[in-house]
């Protein structure tokens, strides 16, 4: 995956604050309207704005489905032949073209907002298509289709849909069907400043005696206007008799429990919403409690070395939830010929509600002989803080960024086996102290704590190299393990044995993130986050 750093995002991320263009094509809107007794036909137009590699650019969205034209309470209501079609301007054909690319694969996701009454959910819409040929000129015209996930309400009223944040992943190839350099191009679109209203794509009443009343404006969402269009006025017609009101969840015939508003279901092939990923390699769940439009997440892994064990221990895929800060003063004037942006973020561990890595285990030869395996975890002892510095060189505009992440750490033994007879080392057996590095910085960061440091560039605008926070890639450092305290069980003191064979200086670190997943509906995309909003790529350590 290709992307920006932290403070110049690239239309994969794209950066949180940055105003909608203002020009925006006007697309005609066709309304829904009911074509056949019994169905609604949404077949809807729509103004967007994208950003591409060579910037904001207008485009239109073109959405087609078939719904029930009315459902009781508690009825599954199932979305059927939906489509997606985007129509790209010339610059995407550019920028495509500009790869050696003959054809481009396309992967959709179109977040759609469920209104009823004072309530909200949101659904997924995705979409992929097959190869299609990129034309010489002019625009290119996207189609996708898939299954979307049913909805469900036990209130009656008007349910609402609106489209919002629509995400388009490219893998475009060349002629010979290699794939390009970069694989993967990202296009993020929001709905048009044209678009108002008329993002609403249906209103649908739930119940058979309930009046097509219009719903409440609803809690507002990043990822949709609020739909406040006047209701469409149509007669209201009862179930036919093949469809009775079915029970609510767990409860008899209907008659108990609390009535709930609208749920998003299970697609048509068994998914939901929010599938659990398959695709990619197991990983711990990396999910962001109640997001921001900065939030960020992203797996991390590497080896530490325990340089008095000649050894390397292999430190786990963990969950890093990051929230990204605004740009800021940098800490230090730029010198002549340069231009700096700073951008400030803090991150933390998460695994099982925790601020520390998963356990992981390692096995070393104490004294060259006698097999040792200890179980550990890192723990957080304060707030991860992350730094990344941007500097253009004015002489030609080439960049590179530098970020430094300050993270205190504490190793924490759990269990330690040695020849394969348990030693018990108790239930507080830690270092005495944040693991330490060298600051770069020290007057303005004082303390202890592990120091990794990342560089990275953009290569035209979009090709990440090295390390940049929302592309992920190598951090090193070189870090102190402190004595240990704490270990031991029956009286026994076990902190000097574990000090003389762990602790000191000189212990090399390199950690690799995998590309981060932007949090925030509005900047979803298809080929970094999963269809529930955990980073899609788990990295594979290296030495």
């Amino acid at each position: 995956m290709r992307g920006p750093g932290p403070t110049t995002r690239s239309p994969r991320v794209r950066a949180r604050g940055a105003t909608v263009a203002a020009f925006v094509a006007l697309a005609p809107l066709l309304p829904a309207s009911a074509v056949a007794v019994g169905t609604l036909k949404v077949d809807t137009a729509l103004p967007y704005v994208c950003t591409l590699p060579s910037g904001q650019q207008p485009a239109t969205v073109r959405i087609t489905a078939a719904f029930p034209e009315r459902a009781a309470v508690g009825e599954e209501i199932r979305p059927t032949d939906v489509t997606t079609t985007v129509e790209l301007p010339a610059g995407a054909v550019a920028d495509l073209t500009a790869l050696g690319a003959a054809t481009v694969r396309t992967e959709t996701r179109l977040a759609v907002g469920v209104v009823q009454r004072e309530q909200r959910v949101e659904a997924a819409w995705s979409g992929t298509s097959q190869p299609v040929a990129v034309p010489a000129e002019g625009p290119l015209v996207l189609t996708t289709t898939g299954d979307v996930p049913s909805l469900t309400t036990d209130v009656p009223g008007d349910l609402a849909l609106v489209a919002g944040a629509f995400a388009v992943g490219l893998a475009p190839s060349t002629a010979d069907g290699a794939a390009t350099a970069p694989a993967s191009l990202s296009v993020t679109c929001v709905p048009g400043p044209d678009a108002g209203e008329r993002t609403r794509l249906l209103t649908l009443p739930v119940g058979a005696d309930a009046p097509t009343t219009e719903p409440s404006p609803p809690p507002t969402s990043p990822s949709a206007p609020s739909p406040s269009a006047p209701s469409s006025g149509r007669p209201t017609p009862s179930l036919p008799p093949d469809r009775t009101t079915p029970a609510k969840p767990e409860t008899t015939n209907g008659t108990s429990g609390a009535p709930e508003g609208p749920r998003v279901g299970r697609r048509a092939d068994g998914g939901t919403a929010s599938p659990a990923p398959a695709a990619r390699p197991a990983a711990p769940p990396c999910l962001t409690g109640n997001p921001t439009p900065m939030s960020l997440s992203a797996y991390v892994t590497g080896y530490s070395n325990v340089r008095k064990q000649k050894g390397a221990s292999l430190l786990p895929v963990s969950c890093m939830l990051i929230e990204q800060g605004l740009s800021g003063e940098p800490p230090h004037p730029a010198p002549p010929g340069e231009m700096h942006f700073f951008v400030p973020s803090t991150g933390n561990l998460s695994y099982q509600g925790r601020k520390q890595t998963p356990p992981f285990t390692s096995t070393f030869l104490s004294f060259d002989f006698q097999p040792v395996t200890a179980t550990m975890v890192l723990e957080q002892a304060g707030p991860i803080t992350i730094e990344a510095l941007l500097r253009i060189f004015l002489s030609d505009f080439s960049n590179s960024t530098e970020t430094v992440v300050r993270a205190p750490l504490v190793l924490r033994v759990l269990d330690v086996k040695v020849n394969g007879v348990e030693l018990d080392v108790g239930p507080s057996c830690r270092t005495a102290q944040p693991l330490t590095s060298t600051d770069p910085d020290p007057a303005r960061h004082p303390g202890k704590h592990l120091v990794l440091l990342g560089k990275g560039r953009l290569v035209n605008g979009t090709d990440a190299v090295g390390y940049l926070l929302s592309s992920g890639g190598p951090l090193t450092g070189e870090t102190t393990i402190p004595a240990f305290e704490g270990c031991g069980a029956g009286g026994e003191d076990l902190d000097r044995l574990l000090t003389a064979s762990i602790s000191g200086p000189g212990n090399y670190v390199k950690q690799m993130q995998g590309q981060s997943c932007a949090v925030d509906p509005n900047a979803w995309n298809p080929l970094e986050c999963t269809e529930d909003s955990q980073p899609l790529v788990v990295p594979k350590p290296e030495r």
